[in-house]
């Protein structure tokens, strides 16, 4: 039986969709690889969220899982916390970093398409984890989102701390505060599917995003030349 929250991704997808773009045309005019993976974060957001809404509308299908696992539980917060890595460390650290983050994410995607799926399992109007026969794959993303929790929310927070010294930047520290907490959100919501609670994911999502996005508003607010999240004192005007 659909439920109200089951319709959440939908809003989701559409809100991550325009974060997206945003983010992609301060790229396009001011460079900075880091603006480009957040662009990419953003855009992997919601694929994860599309895939989501696509099983709301019509239905859960195999190819439709797959892809949801990669985007959301591979790809949900790393694209977002190499964006960080960019803004926060030496170049070459953050090209190395990548590399690193690349082959780990290829080689989850590579099993999760290979993997059996346990049909028995299936909830026809909603995504989980359960259904992936070879268990050894879902112990592949905590990996990954411990990447993704240091760097995304451990910069948001030490940004966080070094822009509440300083009066004029008191905005920039709570936009920070508000990344953090909208980083955090998903991390919980995807504990919660483990257990079957799908549905708190959805809604962590949407939360989390909406949170991101005004975090991202604040860090941009009325400063020429600096290009918000996660913000860092040392970068260079």
């Amino acid at each position: 039986m659909l439920k109200f929250t089951h319709f959440i991704p939908i809003a989701t997808t559409l809100v991550a969709l325009a974060f997206s773009a945003v983010l992609f045309r301060r790229y396009h005019e001011r460079g900075g690889l880091h603006l480009l993976w957040f662009g990419i974060g953003t855009l992997c957001y919601a694929a994860g969220t599309i895939t989501e809404s696509i099983t709301t509308l019509f239905g859960w299908h195999q190819a439709v899982f797959r892809a949801w696992y990669i985007t959301g539980a591979l790809l949900g917060g790393a694209p977002l916390a190499q964006g960080s890595v960019y803004l926060l460390l030496p170049r070459r650290t953050a090209h190395r970093l990548t590399v690193l983050l690349l082959m780990a994410v290829g080689f989850g995607a590579v099993a999760v398409m290979l993997t059996p799926l346990d049909a028995s399992a299936v909830d026809p109007s909603r995504l989980s984890g359960k259904v992936i026969v070879w268990h050894w794959v879902r112990g592949i993303s905590p990996f990954i989102n411990l990447y993704a929790v240091t760097f995304l929310i451990g910069g948001a927070v030490l940004s966080a701390i070094r822009y509440r010294r300083r009066a004029e930047t008191y905005h920039r520290y709570v936009g920070n505060v508000l990344i953090a907490a909208g980083a955090i959100l998903p991390g919980i919501g995807g504990a919660f599917t483990r257990f079957g609670h799908v549905e708190v994911l959805y809604v962590t999502e949407f939360i989390g995003l909406g949170l991101i996005w005004c975090g991202y508003r604040l860090n941009t607010r009325g400063i020429a030349g600096i290009e918000g999240y996660p913000g860092n004192p040392d970068y260079p005007r």
